[in-house]
């Protein structure tokens, strides 16, 4: 099993949840993250510390979103690697709980 990033990281994208992370499965891009699943050793750090409830462990998955587990698995695969917390964008509280955000994702 491994954790995922949901909808909600769009446009929020803390980045606390990378600081905690031993094996550093965590990818970013424009204005989301993802985690590697091949990568991710299941050790639930990272989800508390995600600010806005976005990450879930795969069988936890809102049914609603479970489009974001091949998400996760295709962008880690071309996304750089982040490894240290940096600020989130200035508008982020702004995004938290907006629905449908899934068509202001940049890939």
């Amino acid at each position: 099993m491994t954790f995922v990033v949901a909808e909600n990281c769009i446009k929020c994208k803390y980045t606390d949840c990378v600081e905690v992370c031993p094996v550093d499965c965590f990818y970013e891009g424009p204005n989301f993250l993802v985690i590697h699943p091949d990568e991710c050793i299941d050790c639930a750090l990272c989800e508390p510390e995600c600010p806005i409830n976005a990450i879930f462990a795969e069988d936890e998955l809102p049914e609603d979103q479970h489009e974001f587990t091949a998400l996760n698995a295709e962008l880690a695969e071309i996304w750089p690697n982040i490894t240290e917390m940096k600020d989130a964008p200035a508008d982020a509280d702004e995004f938290d709980g907006v629905e449908g955000k899934i068509k202001l994702l940049e890939k």
